[in-house]
């Protein structure tokens, strides 16, 4: 499947998207050249996860949604085999035992000396402002004592805007941050506020390199609200990564 990735990037796919996008970069020399990173941006359209890989000089692995790797038919198929080949793994947002093995499989990742791609805001964003963070990627700070390297990626959010088929093909920018060590709290008890405080330092970065308006709100409850148009039901009982507790089904 390595093989396969470099083909594309090089060869077939990576070619083509640096001819329509015109892509630039910033930043590279922030990426370390071995060993395992947490690469942690914002999210605005699918092809973020395409763009970032594109242009780090080494493989970034991303958890990609569950529901690209459970498609039936032949779109389906094409789909999953496409996202399994790109270095991407499925990621359950359903809460509970999901979400604890998407943990354990970014773990394995990193535990493994690579780099993993995650997008704090748990999905992308309704509307180009960058939303509050979910607590998952201090949980995978602390676990693994990997870097973080914040990233924005600029301009995704203008290829397909709401009701339009054909994308637009214009010129998109990724921008590495410097690393973030965060060993300091090694060894202190693991809690909201200590994943709270990670989380956001982390999203501070991020808003700094990309320039976008921050909402302290998380972005599924906007979509949520976008989506019913009403007054929002009492939520289920979440906690601060995005789980749900056995608890609470």
């Amino acid at each position: 499947m390595r093989v396969f990735y470099w083909f594309l990037k090089r060869v077939v796919a990576g070619p083509i998207l640096r001819i329509l996008f015109r892509p630039w970069v910033r930043g590279l020399d922030n990426l370390p050249p071995e060993g395992p990173a947490i690469i942690a941006g914002n999210h605005m359209h699918f092809m973020d996860s395409i763009f970032v890989p594109l242009l780090a000089p080494r493989p970034v692995v991303y958890l990609a949604k569950k529901d690209y790797f459970t498609g039936r038919g032949i779109k389906g198929t094409v789909t999953r085999w496409f996202f399994k080949l790109n270095n991407q793994l499925p990621m359950d947002r359903g809460g509970g035992s999901g979400s604890q093995a998407s943990l354990e499989a970014g773990l394995k990742v990193l535990r493994e000396g690579n780099s993993l791609g995650i997008y704090p805001e748990g999905t992308r964003s309704p509307d180009g402002k960058l939303y509050r963070g979910r607590t998952g990627i201090a949980r995978l700070v602390l676990e693994s004592g990997a870097p973080v390297i914040p990233v924005a990626i600029i301009g995704t959010d203008k290829i397909q805007p709401a009701g339009r088929l054909i994308p637009k093909f214009r010129r998109v920018g990724v921008v590495f941050g410097s690393p973030m060590d965060f060993s300091r709290y090694e060894g202190l008890p693991v809690d909201r506020f200590l994943l709270r405080s990670i989380t956001d330092e982390i999203m501070y970065e991020i808003m700094r390199l990309s320039g976008q308006e921050y909402v302290d709100t998380y972005a599924s409850t906007v979509k949520t609200k976008l989506l019913t148009s009403a007054k929002p039901k009492k939520p289920t009982e979440e906690t601060e990564d995005g789980t749900t507790p056995d608890s609470a089904k």
